[in-house]
């Protein structure tokens, strides 16, 4: 059983949003105890040259203002650690991941803390989590050539450690929507709670 989810909304739109709709269902077909919401609706700051500064400053070395500078970053890996699943609706945005998730990833893969540089490569350090994405289009179809987005998020959450990625996608829902809805209801149905 599932104790923590953390739910990511990326959609722009909260109401009619195909992907929120998807991850409420993911979220109320894992029953978790506890849900960490984090709606990029209201989007975290993009990094910049001071958070790069601070962030490649040694911690011990930090100033106060390098240390506020992290402090939305530090929640953010914060609220990932906590989690035993991440549930991240990701609806395609001109072939590609809304900037708000792409955002978000940016302030939260910190050498170090999230992932790390080995002899053999990087190595990602949240590992023993499930990510669930809810993956949601107008017209691309998932896994296709035009398709940016799902490759994109499998890499990056591995690149972190989490390697046990599932999608539900609600793809080409302006071609077919019932097709669509149908397709993301089976995958739905076989997410193991």
């Amino acid at each position: 059983m599932t104790k923590t989810v953390l739910r990511i909304d990326a959609s722009a739109r909260h109401t009619g949003s195909e992907s929120r709709a998807l991850t409420q269902r993911i979220v109320d077909r894992l029953a978790p105890t506890t849900v960490i919401n984090r709606d990029l609706a209201v989007p975290v700051p993009a990094i910049d040259s001071e958070w790069l500064t601070a962030n490649w400053t040694p911690e011990d070395q930090r100033t106060d203002a390098q240390r506020e500078t992290l402090a939305l970053s530090d929640t953010l890996i914060q609220e990932v650690q906590t989690a035993d699943t991440i549930v991240i609706g990701a609806p395609i945005y001109n072939f590609g991941i809304p900037a708000t998730l792409k955002t978000w990833i940016d302030q939260i893969a910190r050498a170090g803390i999230t992932f790390r540089y080995s002899e053999t490569g990087p190595q990602g350090l949240m590992t023993g989590k499930r990510a669930i994405v809810a993956i949601t289009s107008g017209g691309t179809q998932v896994g296709s050539d035009f398709d940016f987005a799902s490759g994109y998020l499998r890499h990056v959450l591995g690149f972190i450690g989490i390697t046990d990625v599932q999608f539900v996608a609600a793809d080409q829902l302006m071609v077919d929507a019932d097709a669509s809805h149908a397709k993301a209801e089976a995958a739905l149905q076989a997410l193991a709670a």
